[in-house]
């Protein structure tokens, strides 16, 4: 792979410093880094693989002419600054809801659709994190058997919200006073709500999981409803999956699509209690399924249990992952 420029952008955020550390775990440090916040943070010293980088401003690491630029600073700055990176010929991976819905800008999971990328794409959406999950287990399956209808309730950690959430969570839990981004107590709690109520009734975050599945699997008349539910966990989201199929299948068969699929990790021994939680993905770029069974009321349908690291596989992992696979394709 040639060295490269990489620039994070947001890299003092929750998602942004997850960015870093997997950066330095997959040997990437040794391209060139620049790390880029907002202005409350340039200055700020941040040590990667025993390197210490300063944090310098958006413009300025858009003056560097990165070739790629790793975003995780929100949707207006996305909008803002991508297309000006862009414009330079860096090819920018972004982390927010920005770009997704956009029909030119591919969305993507490497191991299901990285295929569609060409050169003259420079800009490049990650979906949203919930997504990741549900599309790397079902896209094997969609593949064998024709996806038809998913039903999916997500069970979502504080941490995709940010690390204001987190520290509302641990306030409460401590019974102390803190300013409040739900509009409930988080702590021994759980709601319904994630991101902003549509005029159809649903969230953001329920709709993207309509719209990103659809887009990511190639599979525009699938039918998808969703819930989203925000529970007090600091780690990793939980899904579970309801899919009814074109076709025919054999939990043998399924299970063994899931073992033989990239990233994803089969966690299905009920009887000893084995099963996919938020413990076991903590920090973990595998997405987790278990509770694998046939839906009994009717034809052609699984009902399976899906977790994994929302800031890694669903945000991080997932941008730095698509980055591998363009260097590795000497993509300039």
């Amino acid at each position: 792979m040639h060295t490269s420029k990489i620039a994070v952008i947001g890299a003092t955020g929750l998602v942004g410093s997850i960015m870093l550390k997997v950066l330095e775990e997959r040997d990437l440090t040794e391209n060139e880094i620049i790390v880029a916040a907002s202005e409350k943070s340039v200055g700020k010293k941040i040590t990667i693989a025993g390197k210490e980088y300063t944090v310098v401003s958006i413009d300025e690491a858009l003056g560097a002419s990165p070739h790629f630029a790793l975003f995780s600073a929100g949707s207006a700055v996305s909008l803002q600054y991508a297309p000006l990176f862009a414009q330079k010929g860096t090819v920018v991976i972004d982390n927010s809801s920005a770009w997704r819905n956009f029909d030119e800008i591919p969305l993507i999971v490497p191991q299901i659709n990285g295929d569609v990328l060409k050169p003259t794409d420079k800009i490049i959406a990650n979906p949203n994190c919930s997504t990741i999950q549900m599309v790397m287990a079902l896209a094997p399956l969609h593949q064998k058997y024709g996806l038809k209808r998913v039903v999916v309730s997500t069970y979502q950690s504080v941490t995709g919200t940010g690390v204001n959430a987190v520290t509302q969570l641990m306030k409460e839990r401590a019974g102390e006073q803190c300013e409040k981004v739900y509009p409930h107590q988080i702590d021994m709690n759980l709601f319904p709500h994630g991101g902003t109520f549509e005029p159809n009734g649903y969230t953001t975050e329920e709709m993207k999981l309509v719209h990103e599945t659809r887009k990511i699997l190639r599979a525009p008349k699938v039918q998808i409803t969703a819930t989203v539910v925000r529970v007090p966990v600091i780690g990793g989201h939980s899904e579970a999956i309801n899919a009814e199929f074109e076709q025919e299948f054999e939990i043998g068969e399924v299970i063994k699509l899931f073992k033989s699929f990239s990233s994803i990790k089969v966690m299905d021994n009920p009887s000893q209690n084995e099963y996919p939680m938020p413990l076991n993905a903590h920090e973990k770029d595998e997405v987790f399924v278990g509770r694998i069974r046939r839906d009994e009321s009717q034809p052609k349908t699984l009902n399976l249990w899906c977790v994994a690291d929302n800031l890694r596989k669903g945000a991080a992992t997932n941008a730095v992952e698509i980055l591998e696979m363009l260097k590795n394709d000497n993509y300039f």
